[in-house]
């Protein structure tokens, strides 16, 4: 296994899971220093349109505390350049079910004149948010 000397993964983070856990822990094992940018609220309502439930410094906060995280921001934009012009890494992680897509293809061609490789972490089937939400809406509407 290559070892990168910065590596950077994102996301919302919102209802943190296992998933979540699995993405950054087997990022960590490829890098040196570890920098996990949280989508601010503002972010994540012009992508997902809709609100997080939980505030972006609680959970940036609990992203911190995650043993294998070396450094954890708030990240106010989701363009992986410009956040590499402030990063300076040489890896990026992002889940196995975004290989190939036209987002990931893109960066993948402006990060490797930068030097900087995108790592595909395998994805913790079973276990996503959107899939805590439906559950949650379900058992709303059983009660």
């Amino acid at each position: 296994m290559h070892k990168y000397k910065i590596g950077y993964t994102d996301g919302v983070y919102d209802m943190f899971h296992v998933g979540h856990l699995n993405m950054i822990n087997q990022a960590r094992e490829y890098c040196d220093y570890l920098i996990v940018g949280v989508h601010s609220d503002n972010v994540v309502k012009e992508y997902k349109h809709r609100q997080p439930l939980i505030n972006e410094e609680d959970r940036c906060k609990i992203v911190e505390a995650i043993k294998g995280v070396d450094q954890a921001v708030i990240t106010r934009f989701r363009d992986k350049v410009e956040l590499w012009k402030l990063y300076q890494f040489d890896a990026v992680f992002i889940g196995d079910d975004w290989k190939g897509t036209e987002r990931w293809n893109y960066f993948e061609k402006l990060l490797k004149p930068l030097g900087v490789d995108v790592i595909y972490i395998p994805y913790t089937k079973g276990i996503s948010t959107s899939e805590i939400r439906k559950r949650i809406a379900e058992d709303e509407k059983s009660e």
